[in-house]
């Protein structure tokens, strides 16, 4: 049975005060912004029930999104634009969204727990499969989740022909083929692969 709470009791011992769980979502959608979420809990703090985002239904990760807002000793939600994400690429996104939400939340004693990203110049520990391993990262990972969830339902509603509601801009076959039919819209990544085929396509269509 794993414990969700070793890692954090470890730096607990080891003198620190705060941990903080890091986690994004949407690092691999060709649409759609990156977010990152940073969650401090009070200490001894534990919820059976948070796990890894991928490994909970739409319904409970928005009942859990609710109990750790509640709950939690700080949180922090940093949203990451299309156009930054094209920018920076998408790994140095990530990082520094999950820098960001550590300075948001800095406190003296403050050690951070994040999913496999290593940080500059922050006391952390990068682990792999983290978000499954740790309490405070798999809470990070819900609100992450839900956040761009709800964002892209949102941008459903304004470009409805791409069908972002049914796979929050993920490479499925639904999507290639509403990208090819209608071509990128504003929240497409252009500095990913089928978005480019596309735009090249249109592009030598004109030539």
């Amino acid at each position: 049975m794993i414990d969700h709470l070793k890692f954090e009791n470890e730096y607990y011992q080891q003198g620190y005060q705060y941990i903080i769980g890091l986690d994004e979502a949407g690092r691999g959608p060709m649409a759609g912004e990156l977010v990152v979420a940073g969650v401090i809990f009070p200490k001894g703090y534990y919820d059976e029930r948070i796990n890894d985002s991928k490994q909970l239904s739409e319904k409970k990760r928005s009942l859990l999104y609710d109990e750790i807002i509640k709950n939690a000793l700080a949180y922090h939600i940093e949203i990451i634009s299309v156009e930054d994400v094209d920018e920076l690429n998408v790994y140095r996104a990530s990082q520094l969204g999950m820098e960001k939400c550590v300075e948001a939340l800095k406190r003296d004693g403050l050690f951070a727990l994040t999913d496999a990203m290593p940080l500059h110049d922050i006391e952390h520990l990068a682990i792999i499969k983290g978000d499954a391993l740790s309490m405070s990262i798999g809470a990070a990972s819900i609100l992450a989740k839900v956040t761009r969830d709800r964002l892209m339902i949102a941008h459903s509603k304004t470009y409805p022909q791409y069908g972002f509601e049914k796979h929050k801009g993920y490479v499925t076959k639904y999507h290639k083929e509403a990208l090819a039919q209608y071509g990128p819209c504003p929240i497409h990544r252009k500095s990913f692969k089928p978005v480019q085929a596309v735009l090249q396509k249109q592009l030598s269509l004109d030539i």
